[in-house]
Protein backbone atom coordinates (compact mmCIF):
# COMPACT_ATOMS: atom_id res chain seq x y z
CA UNK A 1 0.00 0.00 0.00
CA UNK A 2 1.33 3.48 -1.17
CA UNK A 3 1.55 6.54 1.40
CA UNK A 4 0.69 9.69 0.08
CA UNK A 5 0.77 12.80 2.07
CA UNK A 6 -0.37 16.06 1.26
CA UNK A 7 -0.29 19.45 2.34
CA UNK A 8 -2.74 22.42 2.15
CA UNK A 9 -5.80 24.35 3.13
CA UNK A 10 -9.06 22.73 3.57
CA UNK A 11 -12.26 24.93 2.98
CA UNK A 12 -16.34 24.77 3.37
CA UNK A 13 -17.88 25.30 0.56
CA UNK A 14 -21.48 26.85 0.32
CA UNK A 15 -23.44 26.07 -2.71
CA UNK A 16 -27.38 26.63 -3.81
CA UNK A 17 -28.70 23.58 -4.46
CA UNK A 18 -29.06 22.06 -7.99
CA UNK A 19 -28.60 24.69 -10.44
CA UNK A 20 -29.90 27.56 -8.52
CA UNK A 21 -28.04 31.05 -8.51
CA UNK A 22 -27.33 32.69 -5.65
CA UNK A 23 -29.96 35.34 -5.79
CA UNK A 24 -32.63 32.28 -5.80
CA UNK A 25 -30.85 30.81 -2.34
CA UNK A 26 -32.91 29.92 0.56
CA UNK A 27 -30.35 27.61 1.98
CA UNK A 28 -26.67 26.40 0.95
CA UNK A 29 -25.18 22.64 0.98
CA UNK A 30 -22.13 22.21 2.90
CA UNK A 31 -19.27 19.87 1.85
CA UNK A 32 -15.42 20.59 2.59
CA UNK A 33 -12.72 20.71 0.35
CA UNK A 34 -9.49 22.19 -0.68
CA UNK A 35 -7.17 21.12 -3.89
CA UNK A 36 -4.85 18.69 -1.90
CA UNK A 37 -6.93 17.30 0.42
CA UNK A 38 -9.58 16.54 -2.48
CA UNK A 39 -6.13 14.62 -3.99
CA UNK A 40 -5.76 12.54 -0.85
CA UNK A 41 -9.48 11.60 -0.57
CA UNK A 42 -9.14 10.33 -4.34
CA UNK A 43 -6.30 8.13 -3.53
CA UNK A 44 -8.12 6.99 -0.45
CA UNK A 45 -10.48 5.59 -2.44
CA UNK A 46 -7.75 4.08 -4.70
CA UNK A 47 -6.38 2.27 -1.54
CA UNK A 48 -3.77 3.75 -1.06
CA UNK A 49 -2.86 5.20 2.67
CA UNK A 50 -3.05 9.01 2.76
CA UNK A 51 -2.25 12.13 4.85
CA UNK A 52 -3.26 15.08 4.77
CA UNK A 53 -2.08 17.68 6.71
CA UNK A 54 -3.22 21.29 7.64
CA UNK A 55 -4.66 23.33 10.32
CA UNK A 56 -7.94 24.22 11.22
CA UNK A 57 -9.88 26.89 13.60
CA UNK A 58 -10.07 25.26 17.32
CA UNK A 59 -13.85 25.30 17.31
CA UNK A 60 -17.01 22.71 15.81
CA UNK A 61 -16.60 23.60 12.38
CA UNK A 62 -12.84 22.81 12.06
CA UNK A 63 -13.32 19.43 13.64
CA UNK A 64 -16.28 18.83 11.18
CA UNK A 65 -13.78 19.58 8.71
CA UNK A 66 -11.21 16.71 10.16
CA UNK A 67 -14.06 14.34 10.40
CA UNK A 68 -15.22 14.66 6.77
CA UNK A 69 -11.35 13.51 5.78
CA UNK A 70 -11.26 10.86 8.37
CA UNK A 71 -15.02 9.76 6.82
CA UNK A 72 -13.38 9.24 3.63
CA UNK A 73 -10.24 7.17 4.49
CA UNK A 74 -7.99 10.10 5.19
CA UNK A 75 -5.31 10.18 8.01
CA UNK A 76 -5.99 13.15 10.11
CA UNK A 77 -3.01 12.31 12.59
CA UNK A 78 -0.78 15.45 12.16
CA UNK A 79 -3.96 18.00 11.34
CA UNK A 80 -3.25 20.97 14.19
CA UNK A 81 -5.96 23.27 15.43
CA UNK A 82 -5.69 27.06 16.44
CA UNK A 83 -6.62 30.44 16.41
CA UNK A 84 -8.31 31.41 12.77
CA UNK A 85 -11.20 31.04 11.67
CA UNK A 86 -12.43 28.14 8.08
CA UNK A 87 -11.99 29.59 4.82
CA UNK A 88 -14.92 29.65 3.08
CA UNK A 89 -15.87 29.74 -0.72
CA UNK A 90 -19.13 30.13 -2.26
CA UNK A 91 -20.12 28.05 -5.79
CA UNK A 92 -22.91 28.88 -7.65
CA UNK A 93 -23.03 25.72 -10.29
CA UNK A 94 -23.52 26.81 -13.87
CA UNK A 95 -25.29 25.11 -16.83
CA UNK A 96 -25.54 25.29 -20.62
CA UNK A 97 -24.32 28.97 -21.33
CA UNK A 98 -24.12 30.30 -18.35
CA UNK A 99 -20.96 29.89 -16.50
CA UNK A 100 -20.28 28.45 -12.96
CA UNK A 101 -19.15 31.47 -10.45
CA UNK A 102 -17.28 30.85 -7.42
CA UNK A 103 -16.52 33.68 -4.58
CA UNK A 104 -14.17 33.19 -1.58
CA UNK A 105 -14.03 34.22 1.64
CA UNK A 106 -10.46 32.97 3.25
CA UNK A 107 -8.54 35.86 4.59
CA UNK A 108 -6.79 35.32 7.80
CA UNK A 109 -7.55 31.47 8.07
CA UNK A 110 -6.16 29.53 10.31
CA UNK A 111 -4.41 27.53 7.92
CA UNK A 112 -2.48 31.16 6.15
CA UNK A 113 -1.44 31.50 10.15
CA UNK A 114 0.45 28.22 10.46
CA UNK A 115 4.35 28.69 10.97
CA UNK A 116 7.71 27.55 10.16
CA UNK A 117 8.59 24.56 12.95
CA UNK A 118 4.42 23.95 13.79
CA UNK A 119 4.53 20.92 11.49
CA UNK A 120 7.11 17.44 12.34
CA UNK A 121 7.77 16.91 8.76
CA UNK A 122 10.31 14.40 9.68
CA UNK A 123 8.44 12.25 11.17
CA UNK A 124 5.40 12.92 8.96
CA UNK A 125 7.26 12.14 5.66
CA UNK A 126 9.09 8.80 7.21
CA UNK A 127 8.07 6.07 5.49
CA UNK A 128 6.44 8.03 2.69
CA UNK A 129 6.01 7.16 -1.25
CA UNK A 130 4.92 10.49 -2.44
CA UNK A 131 4.27 14.26 -1.00
CA UNK A 132 1.99 16.35 -3.34
CA UNK A 133 1.67 20.44 -2.92
CA UNK A 134 -0.04 23.35 -4.99
CA UNK A 135 0.70 26.90 -5.82
CA UNK A 136 -2.58 28.06 -3.75
CA UNK A 137 -0.41 27.21 -0.55
CA UNK A 138 2.22 29.63 -0.93
CA UNK A 139 -0.03 32.18 -2.38
CA UNK A 140 -1.59 32.97 1.05
CA UNK A 141 1.13 33.40 3.77
CA UNK A 142 5.12 34.15 3.94
CA UNK A 143 4.66 31.50 6.45
CA UNK A 144 2.88 29.01 4.70
CA UNK A 145 5.37 29.04 1.91
CA UNK A 146 8.13 28.72 4.73
CA UNK A 147 6.28 25.62 5.78
CA UNK A 148 5.82 24.16 1.83
CA UNK A 149 9.78 24.97 1.54
CA UNK A 150 10.57 22.67 4.69
CA UNK A 151 8.22 20.13 3.38
CA UNK A 152 9.60 19.42 0.29
CA UNK A 153 13.19 19.90 1.48
CA UNK A 154 12.35 17.03 3.95
CA UNK A 155 10.93 15.24 1.18
CA UNK A 156 13.72 15.79 -0.96
CA UNK A 157 15.35 14.37 1.96
CA UNK A 158 14.11 11.64 2.54
CA UNK A 159 14.10 10.48 -1.28
CA UNK A 160 10.04 11.03 -1.18
CA UNK A 161 9.06 11.82 -4.65
CA UNK A 162 7.48 15.33 -4.82
CA UNK A 163 4.41 16.78 -6.88
CA UNK A 164 3.80 20.43 -7.59
CA UNK A 165 0.56 21.68 -8.95
CA UNK A 166 1.92 25.58 -10.43
CA UNK A 167 -1.02 26.31 -11.23
CA UNK A 168 -1.05 29.80 -8.73
CA UNK A 169 -4.25 31.70 -8.95
CA UNK A 170 -2.51 35.17 -9.05
CA UNK A 171 -5.70 36.55 -7.18
CA UNK A 172 -4.54 34.97 -3.78
CA UNK A 173 -1.11 36.68 -3.66
CA UNK A 174 -1.81 39.37 -0.85
CA UNK A 175 1.31 39.39 1.02
CA UNK A 176 3.76 41.71 -0.84
CA UNK A 177 5.29 38.66 -2.60
CA UNK A 178 5.01 37.42 -6.38
CA UNK A 179 4.64 34.00 -7.25
CA UNK A 180 7.84 34.78 -9.30
CA UNK A 181 9.16 35.19 -5.94
CA UNK A 182 8.47 31.88 -4.25
CA UNK A 183 7.47 29.60 -6.77
CA UNK A 184 10.72 28.38 -8.65
CA UNK A 185 13.16 27.54 -5.17
CA UNK A 186 9.94 25.28 -4.68
CA UNK A 187 9.34 23.67 -8.40
CA UNK A 188 13.37 22.66 -7.84
CA UNK A 189 12.11 20.25 -5.58
CA UNK A 190 9.50 18.41 -7.23
CA UNK A 191 9.88 14.98 -9.40
CA UNK A 192 6.42 16.12 -10.94
CA UNK A 193 5.04 19.10 -12.26
CA UNK A 194 1.57 20.32 -13.52
CA UNK A 195 1.49 23.35 -15.54
CA UNK A 196 1.24 24.78 -19.03
CA UNK A 197 3.44 26.64 -21.22
CA UNK A 198 2.02 29.87 -20.18
CA UNK A 199 3.04 28.88 -16.70
CA UNK A 200 6.43 27.96 -17.78
CA UNK A 201 7.26 31.51 -19.43
CA UNK A 202 5.51 33.77 -16.81
CA UNK A 203 7.03 31.63 -13.47
CA UNK A 204 10.47 30.70 -14.91
CA UNK A 205 10.89 32.95 -18.40
CA UNK A 206 11.03 29.59 -20.31
CA UNK A 207 9.77 30.45 -24.11
CA UNK A 208 9.04 27.80 -26.57
CA UNK A 209 6.89 26.54 -29.26
CA UNK A 210 5.86 23.35 -27.82
CA UNK A 211 4.61 21.76 -24.31
CA UNK A 212 7.46 19.39 -25.09
CA UNK A 213 10.30 21.63 -25.91
CA UNK A 214 9.33 23.82 -22.73
CA UNK A 215 9.17 20.86 -20.69
CA UNK A 216 13.20 20.24 -22.28
CA UNK A 217 14.04 24.09 -21.28
CA UNK A 218 12.31 22.99 -17.11
CA UNK A 219 14.41 20.27 -17.11
CA UNK A 220 17.26 22.91 -17.68
CA UNK A 221 16.41 24.86 -14.83
CA UNK A 222 15.44 22.67 -12.10
CA UNK A 223 17.30 19.15 -12.92
CA UNK A 224 15.48 17.47 -10.56
CA UNK A 225 12.23 17.54 -12.44
CA UNK A 226 11.64 14.41 -13.90
CA UNK A 227 7.78 14.41 -15.25
CA UNK A 228 5.41 17.30 -16.66
CA UNK A 229 1.74 16.62 -17.30
CA UNK A 230 -1.55 19.04 -18.24
CA UNK A 231 -5.21 18.51 -19.16
CA UNK A 232 -6.39 20.76 -22.05
CA UNK A 233 -9.82 21.82 -22.11
CA UNK A 234 -12.56 22.52 -24.94
CA UNK A 235 -15.54 24.20 -22.90
CA UNK A 236 -18.21 24.10 -25.43
CA UNK A 237 -20.54 24.86 -22.27
CA UNK A 238 -21.00 24.99 -18.62
CA UNK A 239 -22.53 21.63 -19.10
CA UNK A 240 -20.38 19.98 -21.90
CA UNK A 241 -16.25 20.12 -22.07
CA UNK A 242 -14.15 18.37 -23.93
CA UNK A 243 -10.56 17.10 -22.47
CA UNK A 244 -7.56 15.21 -22.50
CA UNK A 245 -4.79 14.81 -20.65
CA UNK A 246 -0.46 14.48 -21.51
CA UNK A 247 2.36 13.35 -19.81
CA UNK A 248 6.16 14.40 -20.75
CA UNK A 249 8.41 11.97 -18.73
CA UNK A 250 11.95 13.89 -20.54
CA UNK A 251 12.13 11.27 -23.40
CA UNK A 252 8.06 11.15 -25.18
CA UNK A 253 4.94 12.66 -24.26
CA UNK A 254 2.07 10.72 -23.58
CA UNK A 255 -1.41 10.79 -24.45
CA UNK A 256 -4.90 9.65 -22.77
CA UNK A 257 -8.08 9.30 -25.12
CA UNK A 258 -10.13 12.58 -25.79
CA UNK A 259 -12.87 12.23 -23.38
CA UNK A 260 -16.33 14.02 -24.31
CA UNK A 261 -18.06 14.92 -21.11
CA UNK A 262 -21.65 16.17 -22.25
CA UNK A 263 -23.90 16.18 -18.83
CA UNK A 264 -21.57 17.59 -16.47
CA UNK A 265 -22.85 17.27 -12.66
CA UNK A 266 -20.01 19.13 -10.64
CA UNK A 267 -16.80 20.09 -12.45
CA UNK A 268 -14.73 21.06 -9.20
CA UNK A 269 -11.82 19.01 -8.20
CA UNK A 270 -11.52 17.83 -11.72
CA UNK A 271 -7.65 18.97 -12.20
CA UNK A 272 -7.30 17.09 -8.39
CA UNK A 273 -8.67 14.12 -9.44
CA UNK A 274 -6.56 13.81 -12.28
CA UNK A 275 -4.02 14.39 -10.53
CA UNK A 276 -4.94 11.70 -8.21
CA UNK A 277 -5.14 9.21 -11.07
CA UNK A 278 -1.70 10.03 -12.61
CA UNK A 279 -0.19 9.68 -9.21
CA UNK A 280 -1.98 6.37 -8.50
CA UNK A 281 -0.99 5.28 -12.30
CA UNK A 282 2.78 6.05 -11.73
CA UNK A 283 3.31 5.12 -8.12
CA UNK A 284 1.41 1.62 -8.20
CA UNK A 285 1.89 0.93 -11.78
CA UNK A 286 5.01 2.50 -12.62
CA UNK A 287 3.78 3.04 -15.92
CA UNK A 288 3.50 6.60 -18.10
CA UNK A 289 1.10 5.58 -20.16
CA UNK A 290 -0.85 3.33 -17.84
CA UNK A 291 -1.04 6.93 -15.84
CA UNK A 292 -2.35 9.24 -18.03
CA UNK A 293 -5.13 7.06 -19.24
CA UNK A 294 -6.04 6.42 -16.15
CA UNK A 295 -5.68 10.18 -14.84
CA UNK A 296 -8.06 11.60 -17.92
CA UNK A 297 -10.46 8.49 -16.83
CA UNK A 298 -10.99 9.71 -13.25
CA UNK A 299 -11.15 12.99 -13.86
CA UNK A 300 -13.85 12.37 -16.53
CA UNK A 301 -15.49 10.54 -13.93
CA UNK A 302 -15.21 13.29 -11.58
CA UNK A 303 -17.35 15.75 -13.37
CA UNK A 304 -20.42 12.95 -12.62
CA UNK A 305 -19.68 13.34 -9.00
CA UNK A 306 -21.20 16.14 -6.49
CA UNK A 307 -18.41 17.85 -3.80
CA UNK A 308 -15.12 18.42 -4.66
CA UNK A 309 -13.64 15.11 -4.28
CA UNK A 310 -13.33 12.06 -6.90
CA UNK A 311 -15.25 9.38 -5.04
CA UNK A 312 -14.84 6.47 -7.17
CA UNK A 313 -12.96 3.43 -7.09
CA UNK A 314 -9.89 1.80 -9.09
CA UNK A 315 -12.73 -0.59 -10.90
CA UNK A 316 -14.44 2.00 -11.83
CA UNK A 317 -11.80 4.06 -13.41
CA UNK A 318 -10.73 1.02 -15.53
CA UNK A 319 -13.69 0.40 -16.98
CA UNK A 320 -13.80 3.53 -18.32
CA UNK A 321 -10.38 2.98 -19.47
CA UNK A 322 -10.94 -0.26 -21.03
CA UNK A 323 -14.27 1.61 -23.07
CA UNK A 324 -17.31 1.10 -21.03
CA UNK A 325 -18.30 4.79 -21.15
CA UNK A 326 -21.76 3.62 -21.19
CA UNK A 327 -22.97 3.84 -18.00
CA UNK A 328 -24.99 0.62 -18.04
CA UNK A 329 -27.05 0.09 -15.06
CA UNK A 330 -24.87 -2.73 -12.58
CA UNK A 331 -26.59 -5.04 -10.67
Amino acid sequence: MKKIVTFGEVMMRLAPPGFAKFNQAHSLNVVYGGTEANVAVSLAYFGCKTTHVTRFPDHALGRAAAATLRYHGVDTDHITFGSGRLGLYFLETGAVSRASQIIYDRYDSAFSLIQPGDFDWEAILTGADWFHWSGITPALSQQAADCLQEAIQTANRLGVTVSGDIYFRSNLWKYGKKPQDILPALTAGCDLVLGNQENFEELYGVKADSFEDACRGMQALFPRNRYFTDTERQSISASHNRLVAKLFDGAKTYSSDVYDITHIVDRIGGGDAYLAGLIYGLSVKNDPQYAVEFGAAATALKHTVEGDANLVTVPEVEAVVGGDKSGRLRR
